[in-house]
């Protein structure tokens, strides 16, 4: 996938592939700016507005809709049109009530799934790392660069702390509250968010150890019965028994 530099503006022949941009019709396009998200895992606010909804027909437009605040990422309005775009966060077009979450998908990479209104308020988001604060306090570093910090009564003893890196948070958005914890481990679900299997949803069968996250090998068995492996990178769980979020039909049955 491609990386993006330091430059100030993105050719479009440099774009990430599953950009949905004209590439031989226009030299450049919009560069994403440093947030939440990798550049390369992300799209910009204005090609969602504009390439994907379908609201606007040039830049320009879309770039006035986006500073009138039209529109809201995980519940809170951006007025950037660069701001990046990436795994499970939710897009809601505040003059409609349209939601829609940014998920993967086969092939394609990624897709803008519809979901109901409750859903909106709803992020699934996964624990990359821990680390220990002042008071022998955790902090639960996320995919989407969200911190969250866990309050424990006694550092030598911290049994408040039960987050495990790789396992998911279902927390509410924007106030960040904690609504359920999915830990990775057999038997949960998951959904692949790279490589060829990008988008296919699966239970989780067997992990085989490697030396990190990229040679530790996951099997994973979806609906029909079929398995297949990815890298631990790659897997985000979504659910133990069923998924925390709506997927596209036929996902999951």
């Amino acid at each position: 996938m491609a990386r993006m530099g330091g430059q100030r503006r993105l050719k479009s022949l440099a774009a990430p592939r599953f950009w949905p941009i004209l590439r031989k019709e226009y030299k450049w396009t919009v560069k994403p700016r440093p947030g939440p998200h990798p550049a390369e895992r992300s799209l910009p606010l204005l090609l969602i507005v504009r390439n994907v909804l379908g609201y606007a027909q040039t830049a320009r437009e879309a770039r006035k809709l986006i500073a009138e605040g039209h529109f809201k990422v995980d519940g809170r309005v951006r007025k950037d049109y660069k701001f990046p775009v990436g795994f499970m966060d939710v897009i809601e077009v505040v003059d409609t009530g349209e939601a829609y979450r940014f998920i993967p998908y086969p092939v394609k990479y990624f897709k803008l799934h519809p979901i109901p209104g409750e859903e909106a308020s709803l992020k699934p988001v996964r624990i990359e790392n821990k680390t220990t604060v002042k008071g022998g306090h955790i902090q639960l570093n996320l995919h989407d660069g969200r911190n969250i910090l866990i309050r424990v009564k006694d550092p030598r003893k911290p049994v408040e702390d039960v987050f495990k890196t790789m396992g998911t948070l279902l927390i509410t958005v924007p106030r960040q509250e904690i609504k359920e914890y999915i830990p990775f481990q057999k038997g949960s679900l998951a959904i692949i968010i790279g490589g060829r299997n990008v988008g296919r949803v699966g239970r989780i069968v067997d992990v085989k150890p490697g030396w990190g996250r990229k040679r530790t090998l996951v099997t994973l068995e979806d609906a029909s019965g079929n398995l297949f492996q990815t890298i631990l990178d790659y897997v985000f769980v979504i659910g133990s028994g069923k998924p925390v979020i709506s997927l596209p039909e036929g996902a999951w049955k």
